[in-house]
């Protein structure tokens, strides 16, 4: 006699009808789109997929992304960098913060400004961490904050080593302004990028982020991509330029100690 081992059926219960009444079941609905990091939805999408009222999607989207579950973005919404974390697919980040920390402390010891460590997050950059004592007050930027990565010296040191078919269909939408003194249009952006390859990767903004501030950044990257980027962060008349080669020297140690044997072949010397 033949056992069989098929599992009977299992009688899944019907989905519910209407929009569950419970915020925590609506969040919970809405959440459950975004079935990948990479997936971007626009808000009628979400309001089909899940079955609820666009006004009642919208006003808890914007509620997901202050808290960081999800990011908005010209392309949609997508996974926030809280939900990649508590996901586990933080991508590394968790090490990129380890083996950065003792060189962000020894930035902000030795020149006294604050220092970031970020990543980017689609056409965003995301801090993964700040330090600069009292002075980081200062500076309105958080630790899982998002900003424009081509408005800020930490994206445009990372965009810089994207390849140019990469960065068409980024910025296929356009560039968003910050300040009047953001960078508006994608040749000029190219033509800034170029800029920072021919200078090693030192990226610098002056006032395109937030106004009266001034960064000098370089990226963390190996031979085939930018991974993260450091800068430090004073006032529109400090002599940034000075520290420049203090950010080169940190983001090349972070580089060597993430990817020993497989950095870039210019060696952060622009050639």
């Amino acid at each position: 006699m033949s056992v069989s081992l098929t599992a009977p059926p299992v009688a899944w219960p019907p989905a519910p009808s209407g929009p569950p009444p419970a915020m925590a079941a609506r969040m919970t609905l809405i959440m459950e789109v975004f079935d990948s990091r990479s997936v971007r939805l626009l808000l009628d999408e979400i309001a089909s997929r899940t079955r609820l009222p666009r006004s009642t999607t919208h006003r808890i989207l914007d509620q997901l992304v202050q808290l960081g579950w999800l990011e908005h973005t010209p392309d949609g919404y997508g996974m926030g960098w809280r939900s990649l974390q508590f996901g586990g697919l933080d991508n590394g980040n968790s090490r990129i913060r380890a083996e950065a920390a003792p060189l962000l402390h020894s930035l902000q010891i030795r020149t006294g400004m604050v220092v970031h460590l970020a990543v980017l997050n689609g056409t965003n950059i995301h801090y993964l961490d700040k330090a600069g004592g009292r002075s980081a007050t200062s500076v309105p930027s958080r630790v899982g904050g998002n900003a424009p990565a081509h408005a800020t010296a930490l994206g445009k040191s990372m965009l810089a080593w994207i390849n140019p078919e990469q960065l068409d269909e980024m910025f296929r939408h356009g560039l968003s302004a910050n300040t009047p003194r953001t960078i508006r249009d994608v040749p000029a952006l190219y033509a800034e990028l170029n800029r920072i390859r021919q200078r090693g990767g030192l990226a610098y903004e002056s006032g395109e982020s937030y106004e009266g501030i001034s960064c000098v950044a370089a990226a963390i990257r190996n031979r085939r991509e930018p991974v993260a980027s450091i800068s430090l962060v004073g006032t529109a008349g400090d002599p940034i330029e000075r520290v420049a080669p203090l950010v080169l020297d940190a983001a090349r140690r972070v580089s060597a100690a993430l990817f020993p044997g497989d950095l870039p072949q210019d060696r952060y010397s622009g050639s």
